[in-house]
């Protein structure tokens, strides 16, 4: 039979296969290794799958690619990212490393207002055009698919403005983007009130919480036709203390319901206010970095569908020694799935193979288990997993190929870049 592209004399072929469903507890120590394998492509998915001798056999191809003893495995999938947006944080950097603390980056023009700021005086095309050098850095680390968030506009125009960059890069750029509506990010420095008699701050949080689902909800639905894309199209939420409170999140996410949204949440960074149950309770996709939930929080992601996507570059970045506990979710039955949160302020970092190392380092997963968290189990945290994810029939081939004959070796050695070949939708795209 004729095909469009064979991939053959695999050492490791990973298929990370999971039979529709996400990976938990002893699953996830399982990325279905094929030796000596090979899987043929044909119109953009994958048709075959075995060993070398059985796939050359059946199948042939004016494209054939000897994968000469290597790894082959899905492309990496990075399910929370926010890397549409302008300028960067440099300069907090080094105020971090001279041991400035948050209020002293405020005062110092830092912090999420600096990255707002620079966001809203940049146009669409600087958006785009910036946004796309960072797309490409993920790409060249094997990430195919990855979700991008809004949450640096914190006002109507820009957040829609930003929506605008990550459908027109998802139209040009050769990875998949997912794209996920947070105003909910924080609360903008104009519904901020400082009284100067007394040098206090007082929040307007419920106003804009207001204008976010009278308004920013309603144009966003109504201006990208969430009802006619075939892409999932999220809406997520900060729910943190001094940010978005329980009830303010609980606000967005039913409004965000009530109009066709699919959820996602940021819960459980720094404080846990009860948003992880909340989230689950209604249906969300994932919920997100979980450095502080509690034990009968993780016995209600086990036992539902919601995907629990852990950020290790987050606290990395920061120096902590305190990581969300994926060892004791996966153990307890949750999927867990791994990203980047490729962003400007806690996590500029662009490398899915680097997340998975640390998450093996400080998070204590096997580098089976972070493979199956930043491929199959990532796609599922995207509402996408039955597509892509894993190299099995009929679906899309994403496909990389490792220079190692071990998959280990790539979370096990780090600061390097193991993609050799990056096959998007059966095409050939370097290598």
């Amino acid at each position: 039979m004729k095909t469009d592209l064979i991939i053959y004399n695999v050492a490791q072929l990973l298929t990370c296969a999971s039979n529709g469903k996400p990976k938990r507890g002893a699953e996830m120590r399982n990325v279905d290794i094929i030796e000596n394998g090979a899987l043929a492509i044909k119109d953009e998915v994958i048709i075959a799958i075995g060993k070398s001798g059985e796939i050359i056999k059946n199948f042939e191809s004016e494209n054939v690619i000897d994968a000469h003893k290597k790894v082959v495995c899905p492309a990496f999938v990075d399910p929370h990212t926010h890397i549409v947006y302008a300028g960067n944080r440099l300069n907090e950097f080094e105020l971090k490393i001279k041991g400035a603390d948050y209020l002293e980056i405020l005062e110092n023009g830092g912090g999420i207002i600096s990255t707002v700021k620079q966001t809203r005086q940049a146009s669409l095309k600087e958006l785009i055009e910036q946004s796309r050098r960072r797309l490409d850095k993920m790409f060249s680390n094997g990430t195919l698919t990855a979700e991008i968030k809004t949450g640096y506009g914190l006002d109507t125009e820009t957040e829609l403005k930003m929506l605008e960059a990550i459908f027109e890069l998802d139209k040009t750029h050769e990875i998949d983007l997912i794209p996920t509506f947070l105003p909910a990010h924080a609360v903008p420095p104009e519904y901020k009130e400082v009284q100067s008699s007394k040098f206090k701050v007082q929040s307007r949080s419920d106003d804009y919480v207001e204008l976010i689902c009278d308004e920013m909800l309603p144009l966003a639905n109504s201006k990208f036709k969430i009802h006619n894309l075939k892409l999932p199209f999220f809406v997520d939420v900060f729910c943190e203390k001094n940010v978005f409170s329980l009830e303010q999140s609980k606000r967005v996410l039913e409004t965000a319901k009530s109009l066709g949204f699919k959820l996602k949440a940021h819960v459980d960074e720094f404080t846990n206010l009860g948003c992880a149950e909340l989230a689950i309770e209604l249906g969300a996709t994932s919920i997100d970095h979980l450095d502080a939930t509690s034990d009968e929080e993780i016995r209600l992601l086990a036992e539902s569908n919601t995907i629990g996507i852990v950020t290790p570059t987050v606290n990395f970045n920061f120096g902590s020694a305190h990581f969300a506990d994926a060892r004791k979710m996966i153990d307890a039955g949750c999927a867990i799935a791994v990203s980047t949160d490729y962003n400007p302020g806690s996590a500029p970092c662009p490398s899915q193979p680097l997340a998975m190392a640390i998450a093996c380092r400080y998070q204590k997963l096997l580098p089976s288990e972070a493979f199956n968290a930043a491929t199959i189990n990532a796609a599922f945290g995207l509402g996408l997993g039955k597509k892509i994810g894993s190299l099995e029939v009929g679906k899309q081939a994403d496909v990389l190929i490792l220079d190692t004959d071990d998959f280990r070796q790539a979370a096990y050695e780090f600061g390097g870049n193991f993609v050799e070949s990056i096959v998007k939708k059966g095409r050939i795209l370097n290598g």
